[in-house]
């Protein structure tokens, strides 16, 4: 983990301040211009407990390496969240009797939302961070959707719910966080639990195509790792759908945000 951001380049609208903590070292804190949500990125010479147990993990937690897990749903919703979770929502259409698998569900905002369009489904959703699962608990709990958490990583998608046993899957912000031999692995592991016929349907940072999207997609290199978010900038998402057998793959919706563009890719299983 970086131990300063001082030479990263900040959009234009994001605001920032430099300030000391308590123990004398740098923090900065970054807040979107026009808006009441704001995260806090700490820096400092020295690696902080959570930085080092951040390295330590194989998966990067939800909001990223640079933010506590409590800030998630509120960044996530500055990127204009309802709509493209509505469009991914859409394009999965879940009828009665669907097995719908969420991979990498985080709090559980899609899930939940696939609950109250039809009620009727069983909706799994899968996350590797405990903590998040028990924030996904309490908001399905308190809208009264019932959804079947379970704790897995994207490439063990068959241990966790049996090959060609899924109607659907959806994913949501989360190739973007992992490195290239993980997305790979993920969307090998997609196709595999799907039913012949079944499809995908992934909701995550794509292709950016204008300066201003490359511009603001930065504050995403830095949360998450250039390394691991530049493939996915350069629209690598709908050619490994393709590399793994997908067919009919399309980029269905092209939402512009504050953090880069968003794509809605959609593609199904022989």
């Amino acid at each position: 983990m970086p131990s300063s951001v001082t030479n990263v380049a900040i959009p234009n609208f994001m605001k920032h301040s430099r300030r000391l903590d308590a123990q004398g070292r740098n923090y900065a804190e970054y807040s979107l211009a026009g808006s009441r949500a704001s995260v806090l990125f700490k820096t400092g010479q020295q690696p902080t407990v959570d930085a080092v147990h951040m390295s330590e993990q194989t998966f990067t937690p939800a909001a990223g390496r640079l933010a506590p897990t409590r800030f998630y749903d509120p960044v996530v919703a500055l990127t204009r969240e309802r709509l493209w979770r509505s469009l991914a929502a859409m394009y999965v259409a879940p009828r009665p009797g669907d097995v719908i698998a969420d991979v990498g569900c985080g709090t559980g905002s899609l899930a939940v939302l696939l609950g109250r369009v039809e009620p009727r489904v069983q909706i799994i959703g899968l996350d590797p961070d405990r903590e998040v699962l028990a924030l996904a608990r309490g908001k399905a709990e308190a809208a009264g959707v019932t959804v079947d958490w379970r704790v897995s990583m994207g490439d063990a998608l068959v241990d966790a719910v049996g090959a060609s046993s899924v109607d659907t899957v959806v994913s949501s912000l989360v190739l973007h966080q992992c490195p290239l031999r993980m997305k790979r692995a993920i969307l090998a592991a997609i196709h595999d639990v799907l039913k012949p016929g079944g499809k995908v349907v992934i909701a995550d940072f794509g292709l950016q195509r204008t300066t201003l999207m490359r511009t603001a997609f930065r504050i995403v290199a830095l949360a998450d790792g250039k390394e691991d978010t530049q493939p996915n900038a350069d629209g690598v998402v709908p050619k490994l759908l393709s590399e793994y057998g997908f067919k009919d793959v399309r980029e269905a919706e092209v939402v512009p945000t504050v953090s880069g563009s968003i794509s809605v890719y959609v593609a199904g299983k022989a």
